[in-house]
Formats: structure tokens, C-alpha cells, sequence
């Protein structure tokens, strides 16, 4: 059991972190250019997973960390990814 000091403190937590998730989004779809998209893709995997993490101590549960371990790992893939392809016309030499 949570102290209630916790639970409000996790649960503005959240909040701003989903605000921050929803205008990384925006600025993804939004983007003037390709270099602003990745970056904004790249800040939307880290606030995922500060979601995801944040939603796993409220609820007391350890599934939620592998949960967000798989979102991190294919986050960084696809930025390295995408940084690559944007920079040079291919991912793979």
C-alpha cells in the first residue's frame, strides 16, 4: 500500500508526463522538417516509458517494467534508425 503523500505526487506525475507525451505527438505530426520528427519521436519513446514506469508504481505491479525495458530498447533502435536514414539514404551498409 501507497502513502496518499505518494499517490497524489504519482499521480501529477502523470499527468505532466502525459501532456508532455500528447505535444511530443503533436510536434511529431507536426514537424517542419524530418530532423524535427525524429527528435520528437525519440522524446515520445522517453516519456512513454516514463509513463509506462510511473503507471507501474501506482499500481504496484513488476509486468509493466519489462513492459517499458521492450518500449526503451525499440525506441533507441528506431531513432538510430531513422538518424541514419535521414542522413545518409540507408540504414544498413
Amino acid at each position: 500500500m501507497i502513502s496518499p503523500f505518494l499517490a497524489w505526487a504519482l499521480d501529477i506525475g502523470t499527468v505532466a508526463v502525459a501532456i508532455a507525451v500528447f505535444l511530443c505527438g503533436w510536434r511529431l505530426l507536426r514537424g517542419p522538417d524530418a530532423a524535427d520528427r525524429i527528435l520528437a519521436l525519440d522524446t515520445l519513446y522517453m516519456g512513454l516509458v516514463a509513463l509506462i514506469i510511473l503507471l507501474d508504481i501506482r499500481f504496484d505491479t513488476e509486468l509493466l517494467f519489462e513492459a517499458a525495458l521492450i518500449v526503451a530498447a525499440l525506441g533507441f533502435v528506431s531513432t538510430v534508425a531513422l538518424a541514419r536514414y535521414v542522413s545518409r539514404g540507408d540504414v544498413i551498409e
